[in-house]
């Protein structure tokens, strides 16, 4: 299991392109503690405004690996961002994130201006702005996100501890292990001077993932293919939602289902396969998706700190509000904008029946899981 943590303001346990972070001092930290082969490493940037950041992350797990390289190049934080990344592991792993280092300065990425492997926890938290969570008791092929849950509890609490001790007080989270949703909530709860507002679980690699079925079955680029919803659990029960979703052609822009002319494929088989992909990737690979959350965790992160593009919304697992009936205190999946730093939920869309039974669906889900690790923690 790899935690990952990024300071200055982010921190990443276990396993995007994020705006250069402008206030100053302030960094990202990812911090990453490793248990198994296939969980995420922990990353921490510490980013200010003389243009350096300090990224620090345990690059054992699968995510991780991927997540190091993709913040080194300047996918997290741009193009002109100069970086410093500290990695974070636990000792019997630190030869071996010893390596790592030695990948990430053979490299001799041009934005990568120094490389700390550690194994001092206090020191992957201290100042975090923005943590990325990878880590987790990961799920194996055959296995329901459920069966994880009461290893992933205590770890989650564990996590929030050193958080609540150690990161800045306005620091932003993104929770990647699974069950993700509940997982956040665990943090959310356990750390309670961190505002809710900052804890959110990562849906975005649902969200792509519906883009690419859409811009596959049409032949166009996904580029092209904008505001798709995942509602909901980032689990089999979210629901990727196209009623909205608009294709940008040479005549301009088309709803979607005008271009599909195929409900049947649009309310069935689409729906399933965005649900279970991350499961056909297990089976495929025999690990979870680690390139692709490594990814989808950069573009959650860039669009909540840089911004999301005027008309465009993306998804977000964060802390309801009741918005759209969906009961206030469960970390549900919404559609949301981002601007200066701050997320908020799109309000007003249309809900139709089908849409409505199936956001309820996954809203019970997320209670049931949120009384299981309750139960937990008795």
């Amino acid at each position: 299991m790899s935690w990952w943590s990024i300071r200055s303001q982010v921190v990443v346990w276990g396993s995007n392109d994020v705006r250069r972070w402008s206030g100053k001092g302030e960094g990202l930290k990812w911090w990453s503690r490793r248990a198994t082969a296939s969980g995420g490493g922990p990353v921490e940037v510490r980013a200010s405004s003389g243009g350096l950041t300090k990224v620090r992350a345990s690059s054992e797990g699968q995510i991780g690996y991927a997540l190091a390289p993709m913040i080194a190049r300047g996918l997290m934080l741009g193009p002109d961002q100069v970086v410093i990344l500290h990695m974070l592991d636990i000792p019997p792993v630190a030869e071996a994130l010893n390596g790592v280092k030695m990948e990430l300065v053979d490299a001799a990425f041009p934005l990568l201006k120094g490389v700390v492997a550690t194994t001092d926890v206090v020191e992957a938290f201290t100042g975090v702005n923005i943590a990325v969570m990878v880590g987790g008791f990961p799920l194996q092929e055959g296995m329901e996100r459920k069966e994880v849950m009461p290893k992933n509890v205590s770890i989650y609490k564990a996590q929030a501890s050193a958080l609540e001790k150690h990161a800045d007080p306005n620091c932003k989270v993104l929770v990647v292990a699974n069950p993700a949703n509940t997982n956040a909530l665990i943090l959310k709860e356990f750390s309670p001077s961190i505002p809710a507002k900052n804890i959110t679980c990562l849906t975005r690699l649902d969200h792509n993932r519906a883009l690419s079925q859409i811009a596959e079955r049409l032949n166009v680029h996904v580029s092209d293919v904008k505001n798709v919803i995942i509602w909901g659990n980032h689990s089999s029960t979210q629901y990727p939602d196209v009623n909205h979703v608009t294709i940008m052609t040479k005549d301009g822009e088309k709803k979607v289902r005008e271009l599909v002319s195929d409900d049947q494929w649009l309310n069935g088989e689409f729906i399933t396969t965005v649900q279970q992909r991350g499961a056909a990737i297990i089976k495929a690979r025999k690990l979870s998706s680690a390139l692709s959350a490594a990814s989808s965790a950069c573009d959650h992160i860039r669009d909540w700190v840089l911004g999301t593009s005027k008309g465009t919304w993306v998804s977000m697992g964060v802390y309801s509000d009741g918005s759209y009936g969906v009961p206030a205190g469960l970390i549900y999946s919404f559609p949301v904008t981002c601007e200066k730093g701050e997320w908020s939920i799109v309000q007003g869309l249309k809900i139709d029946d089908f849409s409505r039974a199936k956001m309820d669906a996954t809203a019970n889900e997320l209670a049931e899981e949120k009384s299981m690790a309750h139960s937990f923690l008795e």
